[in-house]
């Protein structure tokens, strides 16, 4: 039987308790939510049953717990049950007293939906199409119908059409009034929360300034201060702050980042490390009193030490009343391909091999399918790719949002529905964030952020190794050595400035100063590319163009990047001060570039914006140029403040790969995976700034990549690879092995001794970390393989039993395909030779000749990508033993090569060399798939991100 529940404004809490009791129980894989537990939660609701079977047993029961608000549902989709249990419905209503409710049910807007929705049922069932049995419908009239055809439907039985009003006059309610009050911050002096949060700010403006805060700071503090308690935000505040002092304590680091950077506020409470006043950052863009929504605190914290971070708010605030922001992962073209393909019985090889044709992003076509050697013209095919499209963007599953918390004064699940997430010991709303910003909701970030554990990680190494005690604050802000580092884009690994197209930035920008690295960050996004400013920012910065702004009032607007808006606060500012903006208008200018997936929105303000700054005397084609950089801003913009943030993590990590490459690269590799690059690409980056790679060595290696001291790597340490990177082997084994490091002297000593399983022992030999306990790998994993169990060992093999020794060549490719990285080089030395006599340089050389060159050139790809903002362009960074080989492909050649390009990890590529301030791109015209390479182990690419 069904039993439809539908509240009004009073039984809202009620249903979200139902809702909540119903999901854990699922979770726990318990029994259903029984009849006579709605019964309980009844307040303010409507019941509406469906009896499909002859169960009258708790009609007496929901009629006495809900009155006159119990309802017996009839619906009409034509099928053959239904007169028999409309029959059997009216015999219950009448019998029971009981008013019956017109209702039909809709599962698509209209009937050429059905197929859609037959899939999607499929899915949800894990059944395949031809195994559906009874689970679809028979007919396709569950489409959303009008009144008049209603009316039709049911013009024998008014009073049921009666009843259906009569509910859903008395259910008309909005979300939005559901009423939502932020937990008031408890402290142990008797003081209210804003004398408690006034104290808790002028003490760190105390901190911050030596003593003596500026003029200008404590009118800051003091305007923001009135904002906060006028608008009742106090609370939120102290809660952000609470949680900074409690990762202090714990000595996790985190960093206050996006929006809140703008408020003096956060900046005294520790929350963020910008000094608003000194950047002169734009505080309406944080909160104003036209915004209408709570403020948005953002706090990055060690990605590894996270977990610990949200196990302590759930214990300072209770499971009942905090609880995690959902996300609904939508349907993407590869996801939809699989669960489709999965219901029309698809061979998985083959959905596998059509996957590989396609973008992340994107639909399917014909061609894709030729691709992949498959017949786009089989009906089977051709639903699979109509489905397919349609179904893209599609709600898939509900996941938990990377850090968003809520909290409540009472239950939670009052307020909202919660569920418990997959992992342990946590607990999830049903919402997504853009649905607890609609209702008001508070929501407090606490985002995990890799660069910060390994910057941590690199500050003990360093403070162990060399007795050096660092800080991100004591790292001196003016290094020439680090600017001319950044200058010559040497910045694998670096967060935020290590992907291609950053590092073809940074050659033309020339970063001289901290500054400059926020505008590095923040210039290489669509809203300034989209807007056409890049390159005349470029031209000003070197000289070759003049410094003009389009009006003298906006000199202080956007005198920090030269006559240029780069920046989200400049664009805000730029439309107050030439537009004539009112607060109330540019702060709702900045929600609608935020609502990136909506551009409807931004075009609203073109005729508005365009119009006032013309008549204000600026010129057409710099208006129109503005406007569509605010349209890229709603694709991708950053905001001075969030650039500034990511700065001073950025400034950092450079200082550490400058002056400490060995220990940059251990707690870089010790707090994969992040970042932009592979485990072995940071590998070959290290080794060739002069830092030796040792191998894994169970008498050496720990379970992390450690910093040993060497004479014959660049600042004295060399960097040796961590047990971690042994596929197939788990933290506790790993430990283990750490505990018996030189003390065993066989292997059959070292199996009895740490408890590994034989089948560890073998993943051990063939990564080469058995090298002090066998002559070779072949000896090691022959050994291994001679063992029975942990207890009963076989002999020691005699010495007669020789096994020839891996070749550097088999080495290294043994090691990539045992741990993904090698400390015998790059694959492609060991080729070297055999590249040069055909003529094929490598990448060092390719990057030294001239403008116009026709190049050859052979490498791993390591990375595809195709912005959406780049016209179809692709572009591939390449990499050899001594560096990369950046390449472009024109969507004519892509399509034709698009097989190849596509699926290759080591190319072949043909084309003109472009080279401009020093920055050099590969224009390919010719692909091909290099042969006599039989040991190569395939790299994994990151491709179209």
């Amino acid at each position: 039987s069904i039993l439809l529940l539908v509240c009004n404004l009073q039984g809202y809490a009620s249903l979200c308790s139902l809702i909540t009791l119903g999901r854990r129980r699922c979770e726990k894989g318990e029994s259903e939510v029984t009849l006579e537990e709605c019964c309980l939660h009844s307040e303010g609701l409507y019941a509406i049953w469906l009896p499909e079977r002859e169960d009258t047993g708790h009609l007496k029961i929901m009629k006495q717990a809900f009155g006159n608000r119990f309802f017996m549902m009839i619906c009409r989709h034509k099928e053959a049950k239904d007169p028999i249990l409309e029959n059997r419905i009216r015999n219950h209503a009448k019998r029971y007293g009981i008013r019956t409710v017109a209702g039909q049910e809709i599962l698509y807007h209209c009937t050429s939906h059905r197929p859609v929705q037959d899939v999607l049922s499929c899915i949800r069932h894990r059944r395949s199409l031809s195994n559906c049995e009874n689970l679809l419908k028979p007919n396709a009239l569950h489409e959303l119908i009008g009144a008049d055809e209603f009316l039709n439907i049911f013009d024998d039985d008014p009073a049921s059409v009666q009843a259906t009003v009569e509910i859903a006059r008395n259910c008309s309610f909005r979300l939005e009034d559901v009423r939502y009050i932020y937990p008031e911050e408890i402290h142990s002096d008797r003081i209210s929360v804003v004398e408690y949060l006034r104290e808790l700010t002028h003490r760190g403006a105390l901190q911050r300034y030596s003593g003596r805060p500026p003029e200008a700071i404590s009118k800051q503090i003091e305007r923001e201060l009135q904002l906060i308690e006028e608008l009742e935000y106090a609370s939120h505040f102290l809660t952000m702050h609470r949680i900074v002092e409690w990762c202090k304590q714990q000595d996790i680091m985190c960093q206050g980042r996006g929006s809140a950077a703008n408020s003096a506020v956060c900046f005294c409470l520790g929350i963020t490390q910008i000094d608003p006043i000194d950047m002169d950052l734009l505080f309406e863009r944080f909160l104003s009193r036209e915004r209408d929504a709570p403020p948005d605190i953002d706090l990055d914290i060690e990605h590894e030490r996270r977990e610990e971070v949200i196990q302590h708010v759930y214990d300072a605030y209770g499971r009942d009343r905090a609880a995690m922001v959902a996300v609904v992962i939508r349907y993407r073209i590869r996801s939809a391909i699989r669960d489709v393909g999965t219901v029309l019985d698809i061979p998985a090889s083959e959905l596998q091999r059509l996957s590989k044709q396609l973008n992340s992003y994107g639909s399917i076509a014909p061609d894709d399918f030729v691709r992949a050697g498959l017949d786009p013209s089989l009906r089977t095919h051709c639903l699979l790719a109509e489905l397919s499209n349609a179904i893209i963007d599609f709600p898939r599953h509900l996941s938990i949002h990377p850090g968003g918390f809520v909290f409540t004064t009472g239950p939670i699940h009052e307020v909202i529905p919660v569920e418990n997430a997959t992992m342990p010991n946590r607990t999830v709303i049903q919402w997504e964030k853009d649905d607890i910003e609609a209702m008001k909701i508070f929501k407090v970030d606490l985002l995990g952020l890799g660069a910060l554990t390994q910057l941590h990680r690199c500050f003990e190494l360093i403070s162990q190794h060399r007795g050096i005690d660092l800080t991100m604050n004591s790292i001196p802000t003016d290094d020439e050595q680090v600017f001319a580092m950044l200058q010559k884009a040497d910045t694998t690994g670096v967060f935020q400035i290590e992907s291609r197209a950053q590092m073809s930035m940074l050659p033309r920008l020339k970063p001289e100063q901290w500054y400059d690295l926020v505008v590095q960050i923040a210039i290489v996004r669509p809203g300034p590319i989209s807007g056409g400013m890049v390159h005349p920012y470029l031209r000003r910065r070197a000289g070759e163009e003049a410094v003009e702004y389009p009006h003298p009032c906006l000199a202080s607007v956007l005198g920090k990047t030269l006559g240029i808006p780069i920046f989200q606060e400049q664009v805000i500012k730029l439309a107050m001060t030439v537009a004539d903006y009112q607060p109330g208008e540019a702060d709702q200018l900045r929600r609608d570039m935020a609502a990136w997936r909506r551009v409807d929105r931004l075009e609203r303000h073109r005729e508005k914006l365009v119009s006032r700054m013309v008549a204000k005397g600026i010129k057409q084609k710099f208006a129109e140029q503005v406007f569509d950089q605010i349209r890229g801003f709603g694709e991708y913009g950053f905001p001075e403040s969030h650039s500034a943030s990511f700065a001073l993590i950025a400034y950092a990590a450079s200082y550490l790969k400058c002056h400490y490459p060995a220990e940059f690269a251990c707690s870089l590799l010790n707090s994969q995976p992040m970042g932009f690059y592979s485990p072995s690409t940071i590998v070959e980056d290290t080794r060739r700034h002069g830092v030796r790679i040792l191998p894994i060595d169970v008498h050496f290696s720990r379970r992390d990549c450690t910093v040993e001291p060497c004479r014959e790597s660049t600042g004295g340490y060399a960097l040796r690879i961590g047990l971690r990177y042994v596929k197939g082997i788990n933290n506790k084994e790993a430990k283990s092995l750490e505990s018996t490091q030189i003390a065993v002297q066989s292997i059959e000593e070292l199996m009895h001794e740490t408890g590994i399983s034989k089948a560890t022992v073998k993943k051990l030999a063939e990564a080469g970390a058995l090298r002090g306990l066998a002559a070779n790998r072949r000896t090691a994993l022959w050994m291994a393989h001679g063992i029975r169990t942990r207890k009963e060992i076989l002999p020691t093999l005699e010495n007669s039993t020789e096994f020839r020794s891996l070749s550097l060549e088999e080495s290294t490719a043994w090691d990539y395909r045992s741990t993904g990285v090698s400390s015998n080089g790059h694959m492609l030395q060991h080729y070297r030779e055999q590249l040069r006599a055909q003529g094929l340089p490598d990448a060092k050389t390719v990057n030294n000749m001239p403008d116009g060159r026709r190049v050859r050139f052979v490498g791993a790809v390591i990375c595809r990508q195709r912005p959406a903002n780049a016209s179809s362009v692709v572009f591939m960074t390449l990499e050899d033993e001594t560096g990369f080989v950046n390449t472009v492909f024109w969507p004519r050649c892509f399509e034709r090569y698009s097989t190849l390009a596509k699926t290759l990890s080591l190319l072949g590529v043909e084309g003109t060399l472009q080279v401009a301030s020093n920055v050099v791109h590969l224009i390919v015209d010719h692909v091909w798939k290099p042969t006599d390479f039989s040991l190569w182990k395939d790299f994994r690419s990151r491709n179209f991100h």
